[in-house]
């Protein structure tokens, strides 16, 4: 498998605080990838960096084997899309004005949205279901439909990465599940990266290929789900008994704890 994002011996702190310390990590196309870690194991700072919203304190970030500096902020919206955990528009743009910054990359400079564009945009925003609230201003959505609009503007964007920081954090167990799906069916017919920071165990073991692991800054264990979800590794990240089976009812690992 040909690697897509190459991490070596990468840092970074803030202030005199390591959060991400010496991590070496090969992440290839086509798999959806679940970062799995305690708060302030540096999940985030990861993303920020594989995007290039911050820069290692030491170490590099490869891109198709080249450093992230070597590629304009254009290139790199056309090569990858983020949906953060928190997002905040302050001015009353409506749904769909929202979406359509997902094109952006794509469209020349002052030019008008092509019917490309449009049909991109008309498609998410169905598979997102927020097609009936599409002329409403965002600023007036509860936090889920607000996170449902970020997450099409994303896939609006058309990008071979989507990385989702806790993505699904404010939206129901419906949406989180078919949002999940949608990632799910992009990585096995498309061929795109998913990276997702996920909190829920149980939902990175039903839609992940493989698991990042950290703790404290520091990559614990990476690798395909059925090898790394283990009761060793979940102790020694989360420090918390755990049992880990298959589900025949939900064709999928299930993690349960001790209480």
């Amino acid at each position: 498998m040909s690697t897509l994002f190459q991490l070596e011996s990468v840092s970074f702190s803030y202030d005199r605080q390591r959060v991400v310390d010496n991590v070496s990590l090969s992440i290839g196309p086509g798999r959806f990838y679940g970062v799995i870690g305690p708060n302030g194991s540096g999940k985030t700072t990861l993303a920020d960096l594989l995007v290039r919203h911050r820069r290692p304190a030491s170490g590099e970030v490869l891109f198709r084997g080249k450093p992230l500096s070597a590629y304009s902020r254009k290139t790199l919206a056309r090569e990858m899309a983020l949906v953060p955990q928190n997002f905040y528009i302050r001015f009353p743009f409506t749904v769909r004005e929202v979406v359509f910054m997902g094109r952006y990359p794509h469209m020349p400079r002052f030019a008008a949205p092509s019917a490309e564009d449009v049909r991109v945009v008309e498609a998410v925003m169905e598979k997102a279901e927020i097609g009936p609230f599409a002329e409403r201003f965002i600023t007036e959505l509860s936090g889920g439909e607000r996170q449902r609009v970020i997450f099409a503007r994303a896939l609006a964007q058309d990008t071979p990465v989507l990385i989702l920081d806790e993505a699904t954090s404010n939206l129901d167990i419906r949406h989180a599940l078919a949002l999940l799906k949608l990632c799910k069916e992009k990585v096995d017919r498309e061929g795109q990266t998913v990276l997702g920071i996920m909190q829920d165990i149980n939902l990175a073991a039903a839609y992940c290929d493989e698991l990042i692991f950290l703790y404290k800054g520091q990559l614990v264990a990476h690798g395909p789900t059925p090898r790394t979800l283990t009761p060793e590794i979940i102790q020694r990240v989360f420090g918390v008994e755990a049992k880990v089976y298959f589900d025949d009812w939900a064709e999928t690992r299930r993690v349960v704890f001790r209480n």
